[in-house]
């Protein structure tokens, strides 16, 4: 069944206090909608919240007008503040309450990668061994698939200014390298959504059927494909 017919005045589910209690993460490419969905999960299950702050960082409109000039700086910024920010829930108590986040640490190296050419790649992998911290693992792995064309269009609709300039040639290299990433992802419960055909964030009949999937997830690696629901 296609989630478009679904009836949206279906009731929210009722979600268990395991769920609730849990460290989950929402992960995809730019564009894709986790922090989104992350905020609205937090809102739902009575979670702490936990948010990158890509505004912090003094270099990113730079990055995605000269992409080779400011990678570096851009990356290593990304870093401190990740790291910053895991030290901190790390030093909390993570099972009361629970926690929803929309970024792991281990993304880092995956845009890095991406960004940094040999050298500057090389230099970034000796600061994060040094710094990478014994991060909190998730109970929970949410990735959020689009394809390039539907994360370009969100992009778009969100108009956040300095985005407008990332190249298309960039978005499909980062929805690959994520796509492989959690190909051979294993270290947590892992649950991959086809986000392009859903709006969990305005449509309650999306958002509840993506709840009650994560609901039930206790390991292993599951699909939520909409169109077969």
């Amino acid at each position: 069944m296609n989630l478009n017919e679904i009836d949206e005045s279906i009731e929210a589910p009722q979600v268990a206090e395991t769920t609730s209690s849990k460290y989950i993460v929402v992960e995809g490419p730019i564009g894709v909608g986790k922090s989104s969905l992350t905020r609205k999960l937090s809102e739902t299950l009575g979670s702490s919240l936990l948010l990158e702050k890509p505004n912090e960082n003094p270099f990113l409109q730079r990055f995605y007008k000269s992409p080779k000039r400011f990678a570096l700086p851009t990356q290593l910024f990304f870093l401190f503040q990740r790291v910053r920010q895991l030290s901190e829930v790390k030093q909390e108590d993570m099972f009361a309450p629970g926690r929803v986040a929309d970024f792991m640490l281990e993304k880092d190296p995956i845009f890095a990668q991406l960004t940094l050419d040999d050298d500057e790649f090389r230099l970034y992998q000796q600061v994060y061994r040094n710094l990478a911290i014994d991060a909190p693992v998730p109970d929970l792995m949410v990735y959020l698939q689009a394809p390039v064309n539907v994360l370009q269009q969100r992009i778009k609709k969100r108009r956040i200014k300095y985005e407008q300039d990332i190249e298309v040639s960039y978005l499909q290299r980062l929805s690959d390298a994520y796509t492989t990433y959690f190909h051979r992802y294993s270290e947590t419960p892992l649950l991959i959504v086809n986000a392009a055909e859903i709006n969990p964030i305005d449509n309650e009949s999306h958002y509840n059927a993506l709840l009650r999937h994560i609901d039930r997830i206790d390991a292993g690696k599951h699909f939520f494909n909409p169109l077969v629901v």
